[in-house]
């Protein structure tokens, strides 16, 4: 949930206390407020509990970061140094798998492969895409290959307008031509 969202809902949840302070039950909160009338009874049994501090919000929900505040960084430049300055030489691509194995290395904290994506996406990194193209790339024997290759095995599209829109039906086997495919199957057995 975006922090706009977490605002709007403990915004409602307090309107929600209000509301029930002033003897209004929860089906009409629920009215008023446009939400469901679970979340409502749920808040009133929160709110007959603890009053209008047990509707407040507690912060954003999950796990926090298991790395130190600086490790984050840390974990930046490694991942800018690129794979092979940590041993993976095959390729220049870092993913989610190997990130795992790098934080472990580097930070001796486990985590999931999706745990590590998540990380990544919050440090502006996405697994599996190259940052940059790899060092031994041949540009002209690229676009070499593409002016002569390609064009060679690359399939013609369809023309503009051989393409149609509207709505088919299936033809009555009755209209169908006597030597038409498919005629003979339209027979009676």
């Amino acid at each position: 949930m975006t922090p706009a969202g977490r605002q709007r809902r403990e915004s409602v949840r307090l309107q929600a206390a209000e509301l029930f302070e002033q003897k209004i039950k929860p089906p009409e909160v629920a009215r008023r407020l446009r939400v469901s009338r679970k979340s409502a009874y749920q808040w009133h049994q929160m709110w007959r509990d603890g009053g209008g501090r047990a509707l407040a919000s507690r912060g954003p929900s999950g796990s926090r970061c298991r790395l130190s505040p600086l490790c984050p960084e840390k974990l930046a430049a490694y991942l800018e140094q690129g794979p092979a300055a940590h041993g993976w030489v095959e390729d220049q691509v870092w993913t989610a798998a190997r990130v795992t194995t790098l934080i472990g290395r580097k930070f001796h904290v486990s985590y999931s492969v999706s745990g590590t994506t998540r990380l990544m996406h919050r440090l502006g990194f996405s697994p599996q895409v190259p940052a940059r193209r790899v060092a031994e790339r041949d540009e002209q024997a690229v676009k070499a290959w593409k002016e002569a290759t390609w064009s060679e095995v690359k399939e013609p599209g369809r023309p503009a307008g051989a393409t149609s829109a509207s709505m088919t039906r299936q033809a009555s086997p009755a209209g169908r031509p006597e030597d038409a495919p498919g005629a003979d199957a339209a027979a009676p057995r």
